[in-house]
């Protein structure tokens, strides 16, 4: 029987730990030899991606207004990182960016992952945001070094999105980051405007770049391992010429996989596996 932790001994001393372990997270930042983007400007000239994504889900199976205060989360945040700039040798942090946007409003319950199930929870639906961020990231030169993907998803992606199966980027602060660095000569900036339905994230760059980045699928499989389903999502990246549109070469950049935790449709194949 695996030994129990002192906070779950003591569920009062939980809050005393967070608290420590923010206090240590963002010291260790301190002497990591990275410089963090912390300058904000009116937009940059060039936009090198953007993209929308619905605002609401309504296959969660929670209530919706938990949607809507998801919402309030993602404008409440996206404040906190409008107009951010990350010139060359930065590295963005989306824990340090958004640090302390709620001081003066707070969040309200949205919906989290905890303990591998779908709950609200103070500040819930970040994700959402990070997501974004991310996908505008692989769009660009770039260099994710701190990224984790959902080990569940409990509901269907967004309909109508038409983003990646495996685009995914959840955060935990203190525990985990979406971190990007800038190793090119340009500076590029974050930006994000809303309307009823959607958020829509822009890239922005003070110069054009002579390629073009695309992102896709390739294999998508479903497998069935110990009674579970698990979805593996190879992202690639395809980088072309601006120019002249000429493909210059395809990476894969990793395979997502996480487990699924909602009814596939029945056409959808499943592999068993051993």
């Amino acid at each position: 029987m695996p030994r129990k932790r002192l906070t779950q001994l003591f569920p009062f001393l939980i809050p005393i730990r967070i608290r420590q372990r923010l206090l240590f997270y963002y010291a260790s930042m301190r002497f990591d030899k990275n410089i963090y983007s912390r300058t904000k400007a009116p937009p940059l000239a060039n936009t090198e991606f953007s993209a929308s994504l619905p605002l609401r889900n309504t296959e969660t199976g929670f209530d919706m207004i938990y949607q809507e205060n998801k919402i309030f989360n993602l404008k409440l945040a996206s404040d906190a990182v409008n107009g951010l700039l990350i010139k060359p040798g930065e590295t963005f942090s989306f824990s340090l960016a958004v640090k302390g946007a709620d001081k003066k409003t707070r969040y309200k319950d949205g919906l989290v992952m905890m303990n591998g199930r779908l709950t609200p929870a103070y500040g819930g639906g970040m994700c959402q945001l990070t997501d974004l961020i991310f996908l505008l990231f692989l769009h660009s030169p770039l260099i994710v070094t701190e990224r984790h993907g959902h080990k569940i998803k409990d509901f269907p992606d967004l309909c109508g999105c038409g983003m990646p199966k495996g685009i995914d980027a959840t955060v935990f602060e203190g525990w985990l980051d979406l971190k990007v660095k800038n190793t090119t000569r340009r500076t590029f900036q974050l930006n994000f405007d809303f309307s009823e339905n959607e958020i829509t994230g822009f890239l922005l760059s003070d110069c054009k770049s002579g390629c073009n980045y695309a992102v896709a699928n390739g294999k998508v499989i479903y497998r069935r391992i110990g009674g579970k389903i698990y979805e593996e999502a190879e992202v690639i990246r395809i980088r072309s010429l601006s120019s002249t549109g000429e493909k210059n070469s395809e990476k894969l950049l990793y395979t997502n996989i996480c487990e699924i935790g909602y009814t596939l449709p029945k056409e959808v194949e499943i592999i068993e596996s051993a």
